[in-house]
Order: C-alpha cells, then structure tokens, then sequence
C-alpha cells in the first residue's frame, strides 16, 4: 500500500553519500517543514545508506536545525563515521537553495543498528492513564484557522486526552503537559522511521501554558527503543523548563503492547507573542 509518509520522505540517490528529496507542504507547521518529518526524512537516507550492512534502525539521533526548511527540494548529504558490526556511526546535512545559493537546514549525528526483537524491559517508565480513544479530542477537526498554519495535523489521527486540551478552548492547564493517542491518518503503521517523527507530532507543550504559536527547535535528539507493535501509539509531551526564552520538551513513546519505544528531548524557542 501507499502510504503518506512514505512518499513525503522518498529518496533519490543522486551520488555515492547523496539523495535528493522533495519536501512536502502538507507537513509544514507554523514557519517551516516540521522537524519530527524532517529528522525522518534525514533517517531514510541513512537508512538507504547502511542498507548492506543490515543496519536499518535509527538508535540515536541528535540534530541542530540551523534554519527553517521549506517545502520543495532537498539535498541529504550522509558521511559514514564509524562502521561497526552492530552499529554505525553516521554524519548527515540537509540542505536546500535559497537566493541562489545552498543553506544548510539540519545537521545531525546519528547511530543506527538492528534493533531485532524486543527482549524484557529490566526497568521502564509506565505509560500514562488515558481515556479512551472515542473520549479523546480529534487534532485533525480543529478549526480551519488552525490546519491553515498547521496542515501536517491532517496526516495525523491524533486524539489528545482531554485533561491537558483546555488551550484549545482558552483554558490550559497550566501544567506544561500534552498527551493522547497516536496514528497515522492512512493507518501507515508505525516502524523506526516512523518514530523520529513521531518524538515531534504533537503541539508544543508551551500551548499547555498559554503560550500558544510556533516553537522553533533548535536541538533534537531521539532515542528509538524497540519496533513499535501495531495499533495506537501514547504519546507524552512534558517542559519543566522555561527560562530565557527557551523551553526544553521531553517526550515518550508507547506502543499498543504498553512498551517504552522511542524517547525525545528538544530545546525550542518560546513563541513569538501576538504583535
């Protein structure tokens, strides 16, 4: 089958270490491309890349964005660091032109390995308490005024738990939380990949705090755990941090079977107030 996400981070190799892409306008948020689909976008070329050694999982993933993307055409750049029997090293740019000349958007540092089947977990963070899906708020029926700046929120069939959803009715929580279930909207199911994009569906915890508007990332770094088992995925978004006009944001990923599958931390900057 398919399937959305697949086609958004389609690869062309165009040179030994280097893929050209094209960048989806359904996945922009706010000011530029999201990073989750961008850091994912990035994963598949060093997936493509590290394809005969049997390494096609991302493991760690730490990346800078350096400028916002836009959406049309890309270059990935992927230079091997270290080759391992179990894992690699890996170094990756995406760039894209501007004015007439190449900007560089990301750059990232990434560990890819096989993450096989998952054995027992000898100590794992517990999934939050959710409602059940049908009482839980649909992100992709907000108001049009909302997917207007935020389009990506139609590919996914996100459903936010109630308790920390009051900003979309002017009333946050005030907790610097956001959680719900997790899919995608085409039921794609979800694999390593699929994860780094994941760690950034959600709206930015700021929202919870009354903050609402773009928060731009400037560092990411993921952690994939496991192969997440089919079905919904619970996704938490947490800051305990705003200072400086900025706010780090932690996220987890389970998956249907209850398992810790992905972890994230980002910084981001506080959003811009209205003018």
């Amino acid at each position: 089958m398919d399937f959305e996400l697949d086609r958004g981070i389609a690869l062309d190799r165009v040179a030994e270490g280097e893929y050209s892409a094209e960048l989806d306008g359904g996945w922009v948020v706010g000011g530029g491309v999201n990073g989750g689909y961008l850091l994912a976008v990035i994963g598949n070329a060093i997936r493509t890349e590290l394809a005969e050694l049997g390494q096609p999982d991302p493991v760690s993933v730490s990346a800078y964005y350096l400028s916002p993307s836009v959406p049309g055409p890309a270059t990935v750049r992927v230079r091997q660091v270290r080759t391992g029997r179990t894992r690699s090293t890996v170094a990756a740019s995406l760039v894209q032109q501007q004015g007439g000349r190449e900007v560089e958007r990301i750059t990232a540092l990434a560990v890819f390995g096989d993450l096989g089947e998952p054995g027992e977990a000898q100590r794992e963070i517990p999934p939050p308490v959710l409602p059940p899906v049908e009482e839980c708020l649909a992100t992709a029926e907000a108001p049009p005024s909302f997917i207007e700046v935020a389009p990506l929120l139609q590919r996914f069939g996100t459903r936010l738990d109630p308790a920390y959803a009051g900003w979309a009715l002017g009333s946050p929580s005030g907790s610097g939380t956001i959680q719900g279930w997790f899919k995608l909207a085409d039921d794609r199911p979800l694999d390593p990949i699929a994860l780094l994009l994941v760690v950034d569906a959600l709206p930015p915890v700021t929202f919870d705090l009354g903050l609402p508007g773009w928060a731009p990332t400037l560092e990411l770094t993921a952690h994939v755990r496991a192969r997440p088992a089919p079905g919904w995925a619970i996704v938490r978004h947490a800051t305990r941090n705003v200072s400086g006009g900025m706010f780090e944001e932690d996220c987890e990923v389970w998956d249907s079977a209850g398992r810790l599958v992905a972890q994230s931390r980002q910084l981001a900057l506080l959003p811009r107030p209205p003018a």
